[in-house]
């Protein structure tokens, strides 16, 4: 079920990412079907249910994290698998935690230029866009040893901005590494790796390179191409994916809705790694 969350209340820099949902669902009147990479009709393998946007008031960052949380818990109840449209990657915490309270301990797949484990210490706030993956790891939701972040690049704050992470046992990625060995070689290993744990997928689409990606709050050069984002998300068909978010499109610093399309279409390769999945092998 896709499920929209037009809150950006937590960037840091340029705004807009509250407009993605709209725009995103404006663009994928151009999506069809037929996946020819999987081999598999992804609409006619799924029910695939738009179940419009969360409803929140937009200035109680609490209440905006307990509603998605509340929403999200409702669908895995339901027995479906959330797609979560941000919105900024503040959302992807509270959709994490009812991943976890609904299929335990998750290996979290995270695609971004950013690690996302930052602290307080700069913006003033715990729950800013740079903060969900810190929470995850403190708060227990990561298996340790099964997080991925794939993408990563750019200055650091310091040498030790990712000391969470390599605490935890993570993966990290960087998008040189993953020109060298390519995407597909990546993902191949990730889907090994995880094996039959259940996967959550996260998603900042400043993880591609400004070129095929302006529309985004936080711009990285040197990121992935539109066709390496697909290989990594594709890469993951067979694996048991409970649940994902596509966060930080921000349509307002969009260029002729190059990003809400390539979005539209990173959110077709979700649904297709869903289609493919192990219970429809």
């Amino acid at each position: 079920m896709l499920l929209g969350v037009p809150y950006d209340g937590g960037t840091t820099y340029q705004p807009g990412a509250r407009l993605a949902p709209y725009e995103i669902r404006r663009l994928s009147a151009l999506v069809q079907s037929w996946h020819p990479g999987l081999e598999v009709d992804v609409f006619a393998g799924l029910r695939a249910v738009d179940g419009g946007n969360v409803a929140f008031p937009p200035f109680d960052r609490e209440a905006v994290r307990d509603l998605v949380h509340r929403e999200v818990a409702a669908i895995h109840g339901a027995g479906a698998v959330p797609l979560v449209i941000g919105g900024d990657h503040s959302v992807a915490l509270p959709a994490m935690r009812a991943a976890s309270a609904a299929h335990g301990p998750l290996a979290v797949v995270h695609i971004d230029a950013h690690l996302d484990t930052s602290g307080p210490e700069v913006w003033g706030d715990a729950h800013h866009h740079g903060t969900p993956l810190r929470h995850a790891i403190k708060e227990g939701l990561v298996v340790r040893d099964q997080l991925y972040q794939l993408g990563i690049r750019g200055p650091w704050g310091t040498c030790e901005d990712d000391g969470l992470s390599r605490g935890h046992g993570a993966t990290i990625v960087g998008t040189d590494e993953i020109s060298v060995r390519g995407a597909a070689s990546v993902a191949a290993e990730v889907k090994r790796r995880v094996g039959d744990r259940a996967v959550y997928l996260t998603f900042d689409i400043d993880a591609i390179d400004p070129a095929f990606a302006p529309g985004t709050g936080t711009p990285v050069p040197g990121g992935l191409t539109s066709r390496e984002a697909f290989q990594l998300v594709r890469g993951l068909a067979g694996c048991r994916l409970v649940g994902a978010d596509l966060v930080e499109v921000s349509p307002p610093l969009d260029a002729h809705d190059r990003t809400s399309s390539l979005a539209a279409y990173l959110l077709f390769e979700m649904l297709a790694v869903l289609a493919s999945g192990p219970d429809r092998a």
